[in-house]
């Protein structure tokens, strides 16, 4: 799983929108919208904004995306 797929898993189980997570990182949607689905991969602290407000770690959204 990519670290995109992680966000988008995380995030839609916790009920929050593309807009909400992408405007409280300080990144467009369009941006977050491109992370998720694997076109772009997230700096090392957008990674962390996005981590902190989906309330897990950055290894969260790292972890099975490292052995792929």
């Amino acid at each position: 799983m990519s670290v995109g797929a992680n966000i988008r898993r995380i995030r839609e189980k916790k009920g929050l929108t593309q807009v909400y997570v992408a405007d409280q990182a300080g990144i467009s949607q369009v941006m977050l919208s491109q992370i998720e689905n694997g076109y772009k991969d997230p700096s090392i602290r957008t990674g962390k904004r996005i981590a902190n407000i989906l309330g897990c770690k950055l290894d969260d959204l790292v972890k099975e995306a490292i052995t792929e």
